[in-house]
């Protein structure tokens, strides 16, 4: 009898958890042009900003509930209206580095009707003025520009 109990939990257990409907992902409902993108070298407390651009794919308008960023440094804006079915539009990533170095910072955008947000990120190398300028001369003179 135990064992006719412990196999009828089992099965109702199985039966619960294969009947879920899987989760709807952010990639089926918006899809980047980009994921990532690389400023390559930028100067130390100069903004910097990129446009990711997205298209709704899905049968629905997209809201975006929120975008979030990893760090103070990076400030997203996304758009507040509805984006319809096979529209595009973009999220503004903009960079205000303070301190020089490598970085790679993510941008969590959050939309409505879907738990997990997808993540975009933005990387590059922050120079001091004076090393930035010193890029800037070397790259000059090789392309022979003055």
């Amino acid at each position: 009898m135990k064992k006719l109990l412990l196999i009828a939990t089992v099965l109702g257990f199985s039966t619960v958890l294969f009947a879920q409907n899987a989760a709807p992902k952010a990639e089926n409902v918006i899809k980047f042009k980009e994921m990532k993108h690389n400023f390559g070298k930028i100067k130390q407390g100069v903004p910097v900003t990129y446009d990711f651009e997205f298209t709704n794919i899905s049968e629905s308008p997209a809201i975006i509930e929120n975008a979030t960023a990893s760090c103070g440094c990076t400030t997203p804006q996304w758009p507040q209206q509805p984006v319809m079915k096979g529209k595009s539009d973009k999220i503004k990533a903009g960079f205000n580095a303070a301190a020089p170095g490598v970085f790679e910072k993510g941008i969590f955008v959050k939309l409505k009707g879907i738990d997990y947000p997808v993540e975009i990120k933005i990387t590059g190398e922050v120079l001091t003025p004076e090393a930035y300028a010193k890029y800037e001369s070397e790259k000059k003179s090789k392309t022979g520009s003055k």
